[in-house]
């Protein structure tokens, strides 16, 4: 219930003050395992990727959050789940797993932080480890204007989200060389999708 109610009231605030676009999400599958991968610029970024689909959205977060009072349980009502930064975390990568294995939809951010000047980074391995690990198909989308937003140069900027095509890990998962190939594969489509908009 606190999914959908947050769901419309941030597709009318992003609608409303900073006329979103979103394309691309016809690439999206109705049904089944997914996980989007999208850049990370904003706070702002998690409600935008999600709030246009139909499909609710799990994501990884970083464990302090859930230490919040109010904030913690009402991330967790939204499907979210902790995540330790700075060191691999079994435990998040088993219940990212676990969301797939219920043909859910999960939302990751590979570069794992948030970046300061707008610039992708390197993806981190978790995310192609996980779509190995699941054969879940990997949607790339591009997030672009939520750094900007309520910002002093330009307090009401246009947000857009481009979802692309699907990708899927072929190969072994245990090839510390083909995972690395596949997070950078995933990082270049990104970057693809946000030049397509810039």
């Amino acid at each position: 219930m606190l999914y959908r109610l947050l769901q419309i009231f941030f597709c009318t605030f992003f609608r409303l003050l900073f006329r979103a676009e979103i394309h691309g999400q016809e690439n999206v599958p109705p049904t089944g395992a997914v996980i989007l991968a999208a850049n990370h610029m904003s706070n702002w970024d998690p409600p935008l990727l999600a709030c246009f689909l139909r499909r609710k959205v799990s994501y990884m977060a970083k464990q302090e959050l859930f230490e919040i009072p109010v904030f913690g349980k009402a991330i967790v009502m939204c499907h979210a789940f902790p995540v330790k930064r700075g060191a691999a975390d079994r435990s998040a990568i088993k219940t990212a797993v676990a969301v797939l294995k219920e043909a859910r939809c999960l939302g990751l951010f590979p570069e794992g932080t948030r970046s300061k000047t707008g610039e992708l980074g390197k993806a981190e391995a978790g995310v192609a480890l996980i779509a190995a690990m699941t054969d879940a198909p990997i949607v790339p989308a591009a997030i672009t204007g939520t750094e900007k937003i309520f910002g002093s140069k330009n307090f009401l900027p246009r947000l857009t989200v481009t979802y692309g095509k699907p990708m899927r890990f072929v190969g072994n998962r245990k090839d510390k060389t083909a995972l690395e190939q596949f997070s950078a594969d995933i990082m270049t489509a990104i970057a693809a999708l946000k030049n397509s908009v810039d």
